[in-house]
Formats: structure tokens, C-alpha cells, sequence
């Protein structure tokens, strides 16, 4: 998906999706675990303002803290039914589509003034921004509101796109929405004047925390495809092909996260780090394990009834160590690296530690989001059903092997 580098890196390229009209959920809510995440990640992004953060820390830290935070704020979107479930088919066509609009980006960028490509994707990026950064604030805001003011809705009309909207559709919103949207709004209008690192670091994180939040990957299973695919994806076009890493010089949007570089104690100069003033984290190095490690919570808090989160913890020391290895590696040989080549060995390889130690192998992989209470298929249309395989196939094999959308 995208590597980790002073040299730029690639984000996820499939089209983000973020939260609209969700369950308000107050950050009173919150566990002490997810407001520590979100607080931590405050500090992290303001931190190098102050101090010379070694950059390669806050890069581990950050992705870290923003994959527990969309975790965890997973549980309550999951409890109500507001997430986006992929099937089997998604989890297989997703490679492939990431690598049409790859390649297809590449040709853009090829054919047409870089200039005029980035202003469109940053205006388009940055109308996703006011939604993804205002879904992300609003638990904070609901503490400025007595309760009468958060259920209070004001209508603001009826609102369709042309050509690609049939119908109107009816927007009212509440006091706590419309203030994080007009936050929202200030901010990406200084993301798209001044184009600051914090800025796209900001917008980035809102869409990370919100794919994790409201994208799930249904079953262990479908995770396991979709995270080998990736990495086969990973690899083709870093090493294979001069593509991905095209687009990333030429990409000027939140996509990747930034961070400023200074003297590493892992070689680099000073004057290394002059040249070379950021090192850079795809979106989907966070995204696409992230979506993985929030199911492993959920299956630990109905499985264990939250007393013990083994899985997750063992697929968060997975995430460290690929992301350190990555970046090791980096430096050793100088070269850009695709991370999901290290991450996703690294955490199939903790989470299967841990069925082998738990025993509990067999629930991990029976374990689907789109049963029903009592293990059987939810009832759904014919033309609708899931590609899933049975519990039983799940069971039965060896395998161990992104559109982000809603809030806690």
C-alpha cells in the first residue's frame, strides 16, 4: 500500500469514505483507552512544533495510537449497525481495483499539468476533510451541549448533486454538528491555502480514525484475503514497477501522513535531513491493518466480554515491529519500502501466536460479523446474500493470512 521514507510515499487510492448523519456518541463515553489515543495523537502532531521528535518515533506512535483510537471507537459504531461490511468478493477485487486507479493516476499524471491535478484532488480531498474531520470531532463538541441542544435539530433544506443524485435529500443537523462543521470547514480552507504539514497530518488522521471506525472486514476470514492481497499489491508496485512511487512525488494531497525530519540515530545527517525534510506514512499502512486489528477487538469483547483484549494487543505488537522493521530496513539499504510487506507477516504471524496459546483457534476463525446472535445467517435478500463461506469452511482451513465510511 504505501512505504515509510524521507523519499515520498504512496497512500491508499481508493475513494475514502466518511461518517454523515451518525449516532452521536459523547466523549464521556469514551474508554480511558480511546480518549488517551486521541489525546496522545494531539501531542504527537504539535510535539515537533516544539521539540526536534526524532521522526521515525512519532511515526511508529502515530500510527500506533490512531489504529487503537479507530479501534476502539469501532465498538460502539459496530454495536449500532453503522458500519460498512465487506464480503469476500470486495476483499478480492480490492487489490485490483487499487491498482486500476493507480495506474490510471499515473497516466493522469503523465498526460495532464501536475498543477491542475493537484488542485482538483485537493479540493475534492478537502470536501471529504470537512466530513471526515467533523464525524471525528463531534464526540468532543457534545461536552459544550446540554442534552436538549444535542438532540435539537435545526433543517437546512433539501440538498442533491446534480447528475448524480435522482432524489433530494432532506439535511437537518444538530448544534454539536454544525459547530465541528464549521471548524471543519475553517480548517480545510488553511489546508488549501497554505498546505501545511499539520494540516494534511490533521485531515489524514480524521480519515484513518474514521475508515477503522465504520469499514469492517466481516470475518477473520475476509480479513486474512484482504490484508494478503495487499501485500502482494504492496510489493508489485514498489519493486516491480516505477508507478507508485511516480504518483507519490506528484500527489499532493492528505493521503500520507508527514513528519519532520531531523539528525537520526539511525545514520542520517543533518544535511541528510535538509534535503530530505519530511519522512512519509501512506494512509493505508494504517487503514488496512487498522480495519484488521478493530475486528480482532470486537471478536476479544464478545468473546472474552472485554477482560481480556489478547488478540488485540497481539496484533497492535505485530503492527510495531512490522513498522519498525520497515523503517530499519529503510534505512539499511536507502530505498523505499512497501511496509505491508513487513506489517502483515508481522501481525498474522502475533495473532497466530496467540490462537495457538489461547486454544482458541477455531472461534477466531468462525468468528463472522454478519451472523446473527444465535450463529446462523442473518436472513437477506437472495440477490444480496454474502460470498462468505460457511462457518464450517472457515473452520476447516489453514489460512491465517480500504472504502473507509462512519462514529463512537
Amino acid at each position: 500500500m504505501f512505504f515509510v521514507s524521507g523519499s515520498p510515499s504512496m497512500a491508499d487510492l481508493t475513494t475514502p469514505q466518511v461518517a454523515v448523519g451518525h449516532k452521536e456518541v459523547g466523549v464521556g463515553s469514551f474508554s480511558a483507552v480511546t480518549s488517551f489515543a486521541h489525546y496522545g495523537l494531539v501531542v504527537l502532531t504539535v510535539l515537533p512544533l516544539i521539540l526536534n521528535l526524532n521522526e521515525n518515533f512519532n511515526i511508529v506512535a502515530t500510527a500506533t495510537l490512531a489504529i487503537i483510537a479507530g479501534s476502539f471507537r469501532s465498538l460502539k459504531a459496530g454495536e449500532g449497525g453503522a458500519q460498512e461490511t465487506m464480503t469476500q468478493k470486495d476483499a478480492m477485487r480490492f487489490p485490483l481495483l487499487g491498482s486500476c486507479v493507480l495506474f490510471g493516476l499515473f497516466v493522469i499524471f503523465k498526460l495532464l499539468p501536475k498543477d491542475l491535478v493537484n488542485l482538483c484532488l485537493s479540493a475534492y480531498f478537502s470536501l471529504l476533510g470537512v466530513l471526515a474531520l467533523s464525524a471525528t470531532l463531534l464526540p468532543f463538541s457534545l461536552v459544550l451541549f446540554s442534552a436538549k441542544r444535542q438532540e435539537h435539530s435545526i433543517s437546512m433544506g433539501n440538498f442533491r448533486v446534480p447528475y448524480l443524485m435522482t432524489e433530494s435529500v432532506h439535511v437537518s443537523l444538530s448544534a454539536p454538528e454544525i459547530l465541528c462543521g464549521a471548524v471543519s470547514v475553517g480548517f480545510c480552507l488553511w489546508y488549501l491555502t497554505k498546505k501545511h504539514w499539520i494540516a494534511n497530518n490533521v485531515l489524514g488522521l480524521a480519515f484513518s480514525i474514521q475508515g477503522i471506525e465504520f469499514l469492517s472486514v466481516g470475518s477473520i476470514f475476509i480479513g486474512c484475503i484482504l490484508l494478503a492481497g495487499l501485500f502482494v499489491y504492496d510489493i508489485f508496485w514498489v519493486f516491480c514497477t516505477p508507478v507508485m512511487v511516480s504518483v507519490a512525488k506528484n500527489f499532493d494531497a492528505p493521503i500520507k501522513l508527514l513528519f519532520p525530519r531531523v539528525a537520526s540515530i539511525l545514520g542520517d545527517s543533518a544535511a541528510s535531513a535538509a534535503a530530505r525534510p519530511f519522512s512519509m506514512l501512506g494512509l493505508g499502512d494504517i487503514v488496512v491493518p487498522g480495519i484488521f486489528v478493530a475486528i480482532l477487538l470486537r471478536f476479544d469483547c464478545q468473546h472474552q466480554g472485554g477482560r481480556s483484549k489478547g488478540f488485540f494487543y497481539a496484533a497492535i505488537v505485530g503492527y510495531v515491529i512490522g513498522l519498525v522493521t520497515t523503517i530499519s530496513v529503510m534505512h539499511l539499504f536507502q530505498a523505499a519500502q512497501p511496509a505491508l510487506l513487513y506489517i502483515v507477516p508481522s501481525v498474522f504471524l502475533s495473532v497466530l501466536f496467540q490462537a495457538l496459546v489461547s486454544g482458541k483457534s477455531r472461534a477466531l476463525l468462525d468468528y463472522d460479523e454478519s451472523t446473527s446472535p444465535d450463529g446462523h445467517a442473518a436472513d437477506e435478500p437472495e440477490n444480496q446474500k454474502s460470498d462468505k463461506p460457511s462457518a464450517d469452511v472457515v473452520a476447516d482451513s489453514n489460512t491465517t493470512n480500504e472504502k473507509p465510511k462512519k462514529n463512537e
